[in-house]
């Protein structure tokens, strides 16, 4: 196989695990802050332990799933 033979698979395999380690985060904004209520506890939130490793796995997950496309756009 090819670099950009492979390159799908990659994309397929990165997209499926930046949607899980999406999913997984906690978020700290109830549905009554998206409509206006007073939801002021979720911007004092702190990250710790495994919430910290999702939040920082998911930014490079997305990353790396950009320079991937921008790969495919380019070998094709």
């Amino acid at each position: 196989m090819t670099g950009s033979g492979i390159l799908p698979y990659v994309q397929i395999a990165l997209s499926i695990l930046l949607i899980v380690s999406v999913l997984l985060q906690q978020t700290g904004a109830s549905l009554g802050g998206a409509f206006g209520g007073d939801n002021f506890t979720a911007g004092y939130h702190t990250r710790r332990g495994l919430e910290n490793v999702l939040f920082y796995t998911s930014i490079i997950l997305g990353i790396l799933f950009g320079i991937s496309a921008f790969l495919a756009l380019i070998l094709k």
